[in-house]
């Protein structure tokens, strides 16, 4: 009888194992795009794919900074509601306090990172557990959500719209100035992992933390670094999302934690950490925008059936990850 492990051996050498989580997540999309083409002829439109990154730029961004918080091994399931805060203390800023834009941006990011940046210190310091930490991050960021208001509020300032409303042209087609913030902090995030010494502790950190302790790494600058970036990156896809929206409402973003997990876990970074690439995630958000729009073009299913397919996804890539991976003891 073939054992667990022997299926595992057989499936690629180890230093070939990191990448199938990449090659099946490019051939899910591939697929995807394909049978798109086939059954509905204005799929092959490009103006179809950049749409996808329209609507999933800010998703992309707080995506990037779940990448980082994952690979160390950890979570942080407080990246939805510091969205929604980002909304709120910019909406009642600009709308119902008049402050200037230039003031406005710098400090919903540095509100952002100050959260990320506190998480980060509870949980290394006090060696609780992230899943933990974040949920009370969350619960936190949400509940002052609510206290700023429980209504949504309408941006108007001329930064805010001129963003929404400008475009970017690539020949016949366009992106949003949201998307091609989000592509940079992608360029930045993958020369960070790729290039730096804080790219290469984060993947020694995720791989086996007993060996980075005794290698001498710096554990706690990492770790903290890694949860700053990740509220960081949630500010500034608050932000994306209020351009998209014009609007700051204490409901936006409910799920997106789980979402950009989810993007992170299909584009191919293990659960448990040490492997994964920021180009896993942005196919990982890929796979989620696809999903959305062939269901759209179908028109016969509920939105919900998005739902169904990432939940069915998120098992097939997680089975494929323990089959990969060796266990940890």
């Amino acid at each position: 009888m073939t054992t667990f492990a022997e299926v595992r051996s057989r499936l690629a050498r180890p230093q070939q194992r990191r990448y199938l989580p990449l090659y099946a997540t490019l051939a899910l999309l591939a697929v995807m795009y394909g049978s798109g083409v086939v059954q509905y002829e204005a799929f092959s439109d490009p103006q179809v794919v950049l749409n996808v990154f329209i609507d999933n730029g800010f998703l992309l961004v707080v995506a990037v900074g779940m990448t980082f918080v994952i690979l160390t091994g950890g979570i942080d399931l407080s990246v939805g509601a510091v969205v929604a805060l980002t909304t709120m203390v910019s909406a009642t800023l600009l709308e119902e306090q008049g402050w200037p834009a230039f003031v406005v941006l710098p400090l919903v990011l540095l509100i952002g990172s100050t959260l990320g940046f506190g998480m980060g210190c509870i949980i290394h310091y006090f060696e609780i557990q992230p899943f933990i930490v974040t949920l009370a991050g969350m619960f936190l960021a949400r509940g002052l959500c609510y206290t700023i208001g429980t209504s949504s509020i309408t941006i108007d300032d001329p930064f805010w719209t001129s963003m929404a409303q400008s475009k970017v042209r690539l020949g016949d087609n366009f992106v949003s100035p949201s998307v091609v913030i989000a592509l940079v902090v992608v360029l930045i995030a993958a020369y960070v992992l790729a290039f730096t010494r804080l790219g290469r502790n984060t993947y020694a950190i995720g791989g086996n933390p007993r060996s980075a302790h005794l290698m001498g790494l710096p554990i706690a600058r990492t770790r903290i670094s890694v949860y700053t970036i990740s509220g960081f990156c949630s500010a500034l896809g608050g932000v994306l999302l209020s351009f998209y929206m014009l609007s700051g409402n204490s409901l936006h973003a409910v799920g997106m934690e789980l979402d950009a997990i989810a993007a992170v876990v299909i584009g191919g970074t293990l659960l448990t950490g040490g492997s994964g690439f920021v180009l896993g995630t942005v196919l990982g958000v890929l796979v989620l925008g696809l999903i959305q729009t062939l269901i759209t073009f179908d028109g016969r299913l509920s939105s919900w059936w998005t739902k169904i397919v990432i939940g069915a996804l998120l098992f097939a890539f997680i089975l494929l990850q323990r089959l990969i991976t060796p266990r940890k003891r």
